[in-house]
């Protein structure tokens, strides 16, 4: 008994030693305008330093037009990032997903349109105006050999039957993908963590995780993610989440309520967590 004892310890504390921490974040940035006072050009240097800041290993970002993703990336050199324009190629909003190219490794990747026919680029079926889509990857990490996907979307502002029915569909494609992998699922859902059908839907039977409620630490403050470029909103108003399966609880989650001289870098507030990263058995 004593040496099963220890032969367990030792499996223990070498999966321990080999996980690899992973810093996620979700962060609605805001499509590039010229008007003030919230212009991009007003914005550019400040998110820059927000991201600097926060320091996730990888990001999705929703919201971001190709011109401003490009200047984005030229701030911020050590990530590469993929996605698609939601009205086909460069054109429209992208759900990018930005990530350390000197550590990750993208093995692939798809895009689909949160619509009846999710393969018809641009499509929309819902009765929402605005095209509405999901970017993912699966990705190696070249330091541990982990893979894992990350999910990226942006629901519908505007109709709730669209957040539903996304979030229906969301859940049975993200099903297809490999059972035994980490997931991330990251994005503006545009509805309330914990009340929304849409939410519900993809928490059913606890299928994925809402890491704002199994967190360790919650850090800085609870405040609404939109903030619509005012201020702060002290509560538990969360239209941006960063869900899971097969992820152990992360060692904290925060709201990063970052701004400058009373400028947001956007109208959103990005979430970051931490997780531990573990290798395949």
């Amino acid at each position: 008994m004593k040496n099963l004892a220890l032969l367990a310890l030792a499996v223990f504390l070498n999966a321990a030693a080999s996980a690899e921490t992973l810093r996620v974040m979700t962060y609605n940035i805001r499509y590039a305008s010229t008007n003030k006072p919230n212009a991009w050009a007003d914005r550019r240097p400040i998110m820059k330093e927000c991201l600097t800041k926060a320091d996730p290993d990888i990001f999705g970002t929703q919201e971001g037009v190709y011109y401003q993703l490009r200047e984005l990336e030229s701030d911020i050199p050590q990530y590469r990032w993929i996605g698609t324009g939601r009205d086909g190629g460069s054109r429209g909003e992208f759900m990018a997903i930005f990530y350390r190219h000197e550590r990750f490794e993208p093995l692939e990747y798809d895009h689909f349109w949160l619509s009846d026919t999710p393969e018809v680029i641009g499509s929309t079926t819902w009765g929402n105006s605005n095209r509405r889509m999901v970017t993912w990857i699966r990705f190696k990490d070249k330091k541990s050999d982990a893979e894992f996907y990350i999910v990226n979307t942006h629901f519908d502002h505007q109709i709730q039957l669209a957040r539903e029915k996304a979030a229906e569909l969301l859940l049975t494609r993200v099903k297809r993908l490999k059972e035994n992998l980490p997931l991330f699922v990251l994005g503006d859902f545009n509805a309330k963590g914990g009340v929304n059908k849409a939410y519900k839907i993809l928490t059913t039977d606890d299928w994925l995780t809402d890491t704002w409620n199994t967190a360790k630490e919650k850090r800085g403050e609870v405040v609404a993610t939109f903030n619509n470029f005012e201020k702060a909103i002290p509560g538990d108003n969360r239209i941006d989440w960063i869900l899971t399966r097969n992820v152990d609880a992360p060692a904290w989650i925060e709201i990063n309520t970052c701004q400058k001289d009373g400028q947001y870098p956007s109208d959103h507030f990005p979430v970051t967590a931490e997780f531990a990263l573990k290798p395949l058995p």
